[in-house]
């Protein structure tokens, strides 16, 4: 792209323009009666609405998922790319259809740029469950998760899958598939929130304890890696999946209780002194139980901030909350568990996270379940 780019329109408005304008009329066309569904789903900034102008530099353009049966997608998958490769306008508002392929192979990302011949475009026919398969799992389109599944599935890759726009779908597979995925299932939410209350009660203690040993650098890293856990923690307790981490706090920015703690967190990432830290994270830890005791998923819980055993560091003992909450589990699957919770709870590698081999994701996550 050069310096007289068009104005910044929103990778979804701009991929269902694309749709409208110049791909629905192809497929009517060529492919009459052809059942697809037509979204713009999945990996990508656009899709969870967190693009800007910045997004253009790479991965970011007129881009559609086409979603058929897999007879359809075999038999008319490369069919379809090769006409849109003919008949696809050059342009979309102002913003090339044509990516150039990758120069480098072990950086493969997609650079929008002009064409005088075939559109080498970003529209890609996929097979429906098989796409599912390898961005969640399992083909949610026909069969309903269960228990190893959801422990199995990433929170980012859900997020990516169930956020976005669906343009069309005749078939009506795209849809269940979303709305099956949507949130977790009250059991598995229950279980999901123990583990979270979890992770904090392993490490909050930690902020004072470096500090008296005169680490002030490991105090801070705890203090960070307790706000991003608390971060995650709200997100769950409004049924939101927390994103890749480079989403973490614009995601959290939109929920309700980003008002509240936001100031608060803030303030924990610039103290410099492990008292405030440890002030302001129990304003937050209180905040939140408050925020969990108002679910009505168990009795309520005194969130009140209390030492740390005999031990002069102010805490949560957020362990109080994970208890009760795994007390409640009467799904056989989920009864007895290890609070280890799904796969992004327990691993934090990107590669492994974001992959497609989901054959490791559940054995992993059996084998931390021991299972």
């Amino acid at each position: 792209m050069t310096s007289a780019e068009p104005a910044f329109l929103p990778g979804l408005e701009l991929s269902r323009i694309l749709y409208e304008e110049a791909v629905r009329p192809v497929l009517d066309d060529a492919f009459p009666g052809l059942p697809y569904a037509a979204a713009r789903i999945g990996p990508g900034s656009e899709v969870l609405g967190f693009d800007t102008a910045r997004s253009a530099d790479h991965d970011w353009g007129p881009r559609l998922d086409l979603f058929l049966a897999p007879d359809d997608a075999a038999a008319h998958g490369e069919a379809i790319r090769l006409l849109l490769a003919d008949r696809l306008p050059k342009e979309i508002r102002g913003w090339p259809t044509h990516f150039r392929p990758a120069a480098d192979p072990l950086d493969p990302v997609g650079h929008m740029a002009a064409t005088d011949g075939p559109v080498n475009h970003r529209v890609v026919a996929h097979d429906t469950g098989a796409w599912l398969t390898r961005e969640v799992g399992l083909d949610a389109s026909t069969t309903e998760p269960g228990v190893r599944d959801w422990l199995a599935m990433p929170q980012q890759k859900l997020a990516g899958v169930t956020a976005g726009a669906v343009f069309h779908d005749g078939p009506g597979l795209l849809t269940t598939a979303r709305a099956r995925l949507a949130r977790y299932p009250e059991q598995v939410w229950r279980y999901v929130l123990a583990c979270q209350w979890q992770r904090i009660s392993q490490e909050e203690a930690f902020v004072g304890r470096c500090a008296e040993v005169g680490d002030a650098l490991g105090s801070a890293v705890v203090a960070a890696r307790l706000v991003r856990d608390l971060m995650r923690l709200s997100l769950l307790l409004e049924r939101r999946f927390p994103p890749y981490g480079k989403w973490l706090g614009s995601a959290f920015a939109r929920l309700e209780a980003a008002g509240e703690l936001m100031p608060t967190l803030r303030g924990v990432l610039a103290a410099t002194e492990h008292q405030e830290r440890e002030r302001l994270l129990c304003t937050a830890y209180e905040a939140l139980a408050i925020r969990q005791n108002a679910t009505g998923l168990v009795d309520p819980v005194d969130p009140a901030p209390r030492p740390y055993h005999g031990r002069p560091y102010l805490v949560l003992r957020a362990e109080r909350f994970a208890r009760p909450l795994a007390g409640s589990l009467t799904d056989p699957d989920l009864r007895g568990l290890p609070l280890t919770g799904v796969v992004d709870q327990w691993a934090d590698s990107t590669d492994l996270l974001m992959g497609r081999d989901g054959g490791a994701l559940r054995a992993a996550s059996a084998a931390v379940a021991g299972r």
